[in-house]
């Protein structure tokens, strides 16, 4: 658009006139001087009117004048585009749209030159005969210097004004009604002549033009006040427009209408005059109204915009781009002038999906807090980033703000908020990292005493002081890695952080994105010597939860989160924007273990009223704070990952501590006052369900089917490793070298004859096979089991009646067999009797 060109305007009469080398300027100096005398001589060269210079030396001073006027393209707007192609926003520091002469209609060429340079084409740099008319006036009048510049001449001062960047102080000088001023101007035109055609001189007089209403060039004049183009413009609105450039805001139709209106007749009667138009044309014209219903402001920035919070997401994104210049004011400068088109990749689909579902659940005068954030993995694209107070202002009552609820204060966020134990998912990929297997175990008991074990911070080994932790649910067994998982089992995952390591632990949140909601301090830093790290209790933005659970889906690829995708110049020239530098930060086989639990926490765990029962592979995590002030449920396949996030506002009654009615169950059982929404204080049930569940399913029927990879075998339960050889240590002494092995040393009483409290050994024992980081037992005598003993007294009981028993069945025949032989003696008693008898009777 601004190289030179040997276009013509069609329908100008007469054709441009290239103004010549140093005769040109000694002809036109010698022309002057001869009609005007030494006062024109004056103005184009003050020395030319001091005695005894001659004309030839007086063109020759003309000429030693500077020539070198930089004619940059003019301010430009920028623009900001969704993945649909749609605009979302413009920025600009002057609203202006470039076209090219042929894009710009006949009839308001013909009304810009008829009203302020109608000789246009048939002088050069300067307009004779305007000029001395000027100099007729000026030289009588007090007021300083008026009117004859050509449009050379007037393109030459709004460049001038444009190069002050703003500087009130060197805008009036570039505007000074002085000879020097003049002479200056006239120098940089007869150069301007020389470089570029009429057309070309034309084109760029039309596009930085000042219209009034903030809206620079013809082009973005068009489109304010008419609601249309430039090459659509009519007689009446070219006439309209033209008679803006002297005075935009004193002839404003929007703020006076009559002035507009009689100044554009001037211009209408100027072209009838010209013979560029009709008497019945001008008559018409005249007639026209204008229609205030067609302004069409052009907001900058963010503010007002379909989507404000990801538009100013984008800028702050622009405006660290080296590609756009070496500061930020640089940047900011490219971003508000150089006439950018800003690819992004914002789905307004799943965006207003978000944001409704969201909205549904809190509203923006709520005392409560709602995100829902969606990043695709491997790419680190947002997909989405709704907060339930989505319009940006300062009416605070009205449930406005300027901050981005979701992001972390460096890229426009106020605070963070605690995300509970979601964050028991670095605690697990920090032990998965360690070589720790999903098999392992510990003891879940509730509550559990942590005071006093050791763990290893980036600085060393330390201790933890006073801290007592309880279960939330009711596991108090010896469970593994998943199952503690499903149930977010507290004790589990502090015994488990304690093993992997809390420096670890918190590296592992960092690399994987996780960004604090306070710039003053550092991740690892701050929270590698904090025990409840793994319980949730760190202060993080939304957006960096996405971020992080997107590593997991992505195989342990970590992407910064993007959202532009592609920025040209006004030129068309592709500049490079910052990719996501995506980055192998956690092994695949970590990845796909951490995959792997989370996925069984969706099946069957704490997770399962989020689940979306579309046969797809998910992975999820519930996260409730103390005092419920917050729930979280963080999910993904390995095409998207969202986090859904609710939360108290603790500086809106009913949750400012200290202040009366101050509700201390956070969202537990509370109805949210603008939605009837009654939320029950769960990650799974609030979070989970009412907004992460149905904007997933909606957006998982546009992406592929696909499955999480199967952990390796080892990751699943651990490489074998043998225990050491404990021989002549003491139980102290042996305690400390399976811990420096990796071990867990546990102690456990075991039912046995020694007598109680006796150290009866480690198991497994020294050489035994055992997966690495498994937990050895300190076995002690907890005395001879009691059902043992009691077997033994009923065996005793049971022998003793059983001799009891044999005694009386002994006695009993020999009852029998004494009874028997009484019986037998009577009877032999009575047969003698009767033998005798009968033998008495015979006789």
């Amino acid at each position: 658009m601004w190289q030179e060109s040997s276009r013509t305007l069609s329908g100008m009469p007469f054709s441009p006139k290239r103004a010549g080398s140093v005769a040109y300027s000694l002809v036109m100096f010698v022309i002057v001087s001869v009609l005007a005398g030494v006062l024109v001589a004056g103005l184009f060269v003050p020395l030319a009117g001091m005695a005894g210079v001659s004309s030839k030396a007086a063109a020759t001073e003309l000429e030693s004048l500077p020539t070198e006027l930089s004619t940059p393209a003019p301010p430009t707007r920028s623009r900001v585009l969704m993945a649909n192609g749609k605009t979302l926003a413009y920025f600009y520091d002057e609203n202006r749209v470039p076209v090219e002469l042929d894009e710009i209609a006949p009839v308001m060429r013909q009304a810009q030159l008829a009203i302020e340079d109608h000789r246009y084409y048939e002088h050069g740099a300067l307009d004779l005969k305007g000029t001395l008319r000027a100099l007729v006036r000026n030289s009588t009048s007090d007021s300083g210097t008026q009117g004859g510049s050509s449009i050379t001449q007037q393109y030459v001062k709004m460049v001038q004004v444009e190069a002050c960047n703003g500087d009130r102080e060197c805008i009036a000088e570039a505007q000074a009604k002085s000879m020097e001023r003049k002479v200056r101007e006239l120098r940089y035109a007869i150069a301007l002549e020389k470089k570029f055609s009429k057309d070309e001189i034309l084109e760029r007089y039309l596009n930085i033009a000042y219209y009034g209403e903030g809206a620079y060039g013809v082009q973005a004049a068009a489109r304010h006040y008419y609601s249309t183009d430039a090459e659509d413009l009519n007689l009446a609105q070219a006439a309209m427009l033209a008679g803006l450039v002297q005075n935009p805001d004193a002839n404003n139709p929007v703020d006076n209408r009559a002035a507009a209106l009689d100044r554009r007749d001037v211009v209408v009667n100027r072209m009838l005059e010209l013979d560029l138009i009709s008497a019945a044309q001008a008559k018409k014209a005249k007639k026209a109204g204008f229609d205030e219903d067609k302004v069409k402001a052009t907001r900058a920035g963010c503010v007002g915009t379909k989507y404000p919070f990801l538009c100013d997401y984008v800028r702050r994104s622009l405006l660290t781009m080296p590609s756009l210049g070496k500061t930020e004011d640089d940047r900011k400068n490219m971003l508000n002038r150089g006439g950018l088109t800003i690819q992004t990749a914002i789905d307004t689909k799943t965006q207003d999906l978000a944001q409704k579902k969201v909205s549904s659940v809190v509203g923006p005068t709520d005392p409560l807090i709602s995100t829902m954030n969606m990043i695709q993995p491997g790419t680190g694209l947002i997909v989405a980033m709704a907060q339930s107070r989505p319009v940006m202002g300062s009416d605070s009552k009205d449930g406005e703000t300027y901050w981005n609820l979701a992001a972390d204060p460096a890229m426009g966020g106020i605070q963070g908020y605690q995300a509970g134990s979601t964050f028991k998912t670095f605690t697990m990929a920090a032990a998965l990292e360690k070589g720790i297997p999903i098999s392992k175990k510990f003891n879940a008991r509730s509550p559990f005493d942590f005071t006093g074990k050791t763990y290893q911070s980036c600085v060393g080994t330390e201790t933890v002081p006073k801290y007592r932790v309880s279960n939330s649910v009711g596991h108090s067994t010896t469970i593994n890695m998943t199952e503690a998982a499903e149930y977010s089992v507290n004790t589990y995952f502090v015994q488990l952080e304690l093993a992997a390591g809390l420096c670890n632990v918190t590296k592992m949140a960092e690399k994987v994105g996780v960004k604090l909601g306070t710039q003053d301090r550092d991740l690892v830093d701050f929270y590698q010597s904090i025990p409840s790290f793994t319980l949730g209790s760190v202060e993080v933005s939304p957006l960096s939860m996405a971020e992080a659970y997107a590593t997991f889906a992505a195989r342990g690829v970590h992407c910064n989160p993007i959202i532009v995708s592609k920025v040209t110049n006004r030129n068309g020239k592709q500049l490079e924007v910052p990719d996501a530098g995506c980055e192998q930060v956690v092994e695949p086989a970590v990845a796909d273990g951490v995959n792997k639990i989370l996925k069984s926490v969706m099946d069957r765990g704490t997770g399962l009223r989020a689940k979306v029962y579309n046969g797809y592979d998910m992975a999820g995590k519930t996260g409730t704070i103390d005092s419920n002030e917050a729930v979280w449920f963080a999910g993904y396949t390995p095409e998207v990952a969202g986090v859904a996030m609710i939360s108290i506002d603790n500086t809106r009654k009913p949750f400012i501590k200290k202040k009366p009615g101050f509700r201390r169950t956070g969202v537990k059982n509370y109805s949210v006052p603008s939605t009837d929404v009654f939320l029950q204080g769960s990650g799974s049930g609030d979070a989970g369900r009412l907004i992460w569940k149905p904007v997933m399913e909606d957006y998982l029927k546009k992406v592929p089917d696909t499955s999480f990879k199967a952990p390796s075998r080892e990751v699943q339960v651990g490489k074998q490793v043998r225990v050491p050889s404990l021989y002549g240590l003491g139980i102290s002494a042996a305690t400390k070298k399976l811990e420096k092995e990796g071990f867990t040393v546990e102690r456990r009483q075991v039912y046995s004859r020694a007598s109680v409290g006796s150290f009866l050994g480690f198991s497994p024992g020294s050489n035994a096979s055992v997966p690495e980081f498994s937990t050895i037992y300190a076995n002690y005598s907890a005395g001879r089991d009691p059902a043992e003993v009691a077997a033994e007294r009923r065996a005793r009981e049971e022998a003793a009646q059983a001799r009891e028993d044999a005694a009386e069945a002994r006695e009993k025949a020999a009852e029998a067999a004494a009874k028997a032989r009484e019986d037998a003696r009577k009877k032999a008693e009575a047969e003698k009797k009767k033998a005798d008898a009968e033998k008495k009777g015979d006789g």
